[in-house]
């Protein structure tokens, strides 16, 4: 089912206008170096057999995963022998690139660059960070976006009736093409596999349609009812994030694998993660919040099905977390005053001195610099007079913050002179 023509190519619509180096490259007309970046089953390999198929031109595949130095070289020194004996130019496509070393990258530079090749490379990863910036610069980097849902239950409608695919041997239920769709998450291969192994199993069964509960057994994977659009999205995240304000770890655990095996993109839940850290823990546990951005980092560049576990993890930490809004509460009671008009000047020792002509604004006279008392904590008017004396920030008696509380009020006695 892999697209015969560039213009059967699904999705990638910013790529496809009249006259785009994607399209250039695929009808022959044009030779440039090209990095392929985008997730998996987005249609990277798709294009590259494309351009396999067009033009008089010599094509040379390989992984990254099992090839090296060794085996660049040679295709190399074969595409140089190629090109003195007249014969088409050599396009070498390199899958997983970024799976190659520095100095495996390195060594496509010199071919690059005299046009010995034309590279045509795949990645999954951000090419920024895994392609070195001298073989980045000679080559045009083409991001491909994940298949919309439209986009992928176009790919199962088409390969259901196509010809090439099932033609119209089996029909397809609404249920299990929603369930095909969304647990594809994007990727057609994975849709067009499970496809394949459902029509299979109703073959061999003997069915007319292909159910919903033939596409489950294809994918091992209950039918969860969740739509990333509807109100069912919105119950699941909330449930979620109430479960771990309550500290119910079970529940939160629960509701994190619903979203995970609907299909739930991985970094909207890491955001929830993050937001969370800071607004229901705080200073309870100062440490929740590296541990939601470490997990949101781990979504990034571990991906799924791994980063599931990065996930869990934060999720654990959250929810058995002692809990604080203190911090919320205090930021979002400050902002109110500001919006309110409460401000006042900036009090004048604590204005910039820097400048030339400071000085004889009075600006800096009388600040007292609080490295140098022994407690490090000096009496001085910091707010000015619009807010003075206002308590924002008001700690809780959980976790860590009860001692910032006992801090804070000796804190707050020194510096207002109580």
């Amino acid at each position: 089912m892999r697209p015969a023509g560039i213009d059967e190519l699904v999705g990638q619509g910013h790529l496809l206008g009249p006259g785009s180096p994607l399209r250039q490259i695929v009808e022959g007309r044009q030779m440039m170096s090209v990095i392929l970046w985008g997730p998996p089953g987005s249609g990277k390999t798709t294009i590259a057999n494309l351009v396999a198929r067009a033009g008089d031109r010599r094509f040379q595949s390989m992984s990254a995963l099992n090839s090296g130095v060794k085996e660049v070289r040679s295709a190399i020194e074969e595409a140089r022998r190629n090109r003195r004996t007249g014969g088409p130019q050599t396009i070498l496509f390199i899958d997983e690139i970024h799976r190659f070393t520095k100095t495996q990258q390195d060594s496509l530079l010199g071919a690059v660059e005299d046009r010995t090749i034309t590279l045509l490379a795949a990645t999954t990863e951000n090419p920024y960070f895994s392609v070195v910036a001298p073989l980045l610069s000679r080559c045009v980097l083409l991001t491909l976006h994940e298949l919309t849902a439209e986009d992928i239950a176009g790919v199962v409608r088409r390969a259901a009736a196509d010809p090439r695919g099932l033609d119209g041997e089996h029909g397809l239920s609404e249920e299990a093409l929603e369930h095909l769709v969304r647990m594809a998450s994007g990727d057609a291969r994975k849709a067009l596999t499970a496809l394949e192994a459902a029509a299979a199993s109703a073959s061999a069964e003997g069915r007319e349609e292909i159910s919903l509960e033939l596409v489950e057994a294809a994918l091992d994977t209950a039918a969860v009812r969740y739509d990333r659009d509807g109100d069912s999205h919105y119950d699941v995240a909330s449930a979620f994030i109430k479960s771990m304000r309550g500290s119910d770890v079970d529940a939160s655990l629960h509701y994190l694998a619903r979203m995970i095996v609907a299909g739930e993109d991985p970094r909207f839940i890491a955001r929830r993660l993050i937001i969370f850290a800071s607004e229901d823990i705080g200073m309870a546990d100062p440490t929740a919040l590296q541990t939601a951005v470490a997990a949101s980092t781990a979504v990034e560049r571990v991906g799924l099905p791994e980063a599931q576990i990065n996930l869990g993890h934060a999720v654990v930490h959250m929810a058995t977390a002692p809990k604080s809004n203190a911090a919320c509460e205090g930021i979002f009671a400050a902002l109110a005053d500001v919006r309110a008009g409460k401000i006042g000047p900036v009090p004048s020792d604590l204005r910039d001195s820097h400048y030339s002509g400071s000085k004889k604004l009075g600006h800096g006279t009388g600040y007292k610099y609080p490295h140098s008392d022994p407690k490090g904590v000096v009496e001085q008017r910091y707010a000015p007079d619009a807010v003075r004396g206002k308590d924002y920030y008001r700690p809780k008696r959980h976790g860590a913050e009860a001692a910032i509380a006992d801090r804070l009020d000796k804190l707050r006695r020194i510096i207002r002179g109580g």
